[in-house]
């Protein structure tokens, strides 16, 4: 695993090793930082089921000025922080140690606006998918212009519609699928 592009470029990431963990390929990773452009510079990007941590880091090597991992996992969370560590990644980076919910919570008790929420739960839980949509869809967390991006396999389908967020984009490649969600003009 490597970092795509910005100030980051080609750096190695530690992988998984022995943990369970299924990080977002390369070539999907920039596939959708492609999508996301220079809109990423200056963000606050949230990265839910951190994992490795490759999509929040990529985040910050493209210039966002803040990004909050939410891992659940003791050792995936640690191995966020080496990999963070041996970009020398100090400051702008913020790990919590928590589940999703509990994480997100914090979050919305400090009143962050993200302009970019990124979630990727193991494949095989799928109703983790629909749980965290369907609290971002309830929450302030979401910035006014914000956009929520679900990687999900493939195959399964995720709502178009929630009450304030609504799919704009659904975007496939190989055995994966990113679904993009902004807030609806009527929220």
């Amino acid at each position: 695993m490597r970092v795509i592009a910005g100030n980051y470029r080609s750096r190695r990431l530690k992988g998984p090793g022995a943990l369970r963990l299924r990080p977002t390929s390369d070539r999907l990773r920039e596939t959708l930082f492609n999508v996301l452009g220079s809109a990423v510079e200056e963000s606050l990007f949230l990265d839910l089921y951190a994992g490795t941590g490759a999509i929040g880091i990529e985040a910050l090597s493209r210039g966002a000025r803040e990004v909050i991992f939410i891992e659940s996992h003791a050792a995936a969370a640690r191995l966020v922080r080496e990999n963070l560590a041996s970009l020398q990644i100090g400051r702008g980076a913020e790990v919590i140690e928590a589940d999703v919910e509990r994480g997100l919570d914090r979050l919305a008790a400090r009143r962050v606006l993200a302009d970019f929420i990124f979630l990727d739960p193991p494949y095989a839980k799928s109703a983790q998918h629909l749980r965290a949509l369907e609290y971002l869809d309830v929450s302030r967390l979401v910035a006014p212009r914000g956009v929520v991006i679900a990687e999900h396999h493939g195959k399964s389908e995720l709502p178009e519609r929630f009450d304030r967020l609504e799919r704009v984009r659904l975007l496939e490649q190989g055995g994966a699928a990113l679904s993009f969600y902004r807030l609806a003009a009527a929220a």
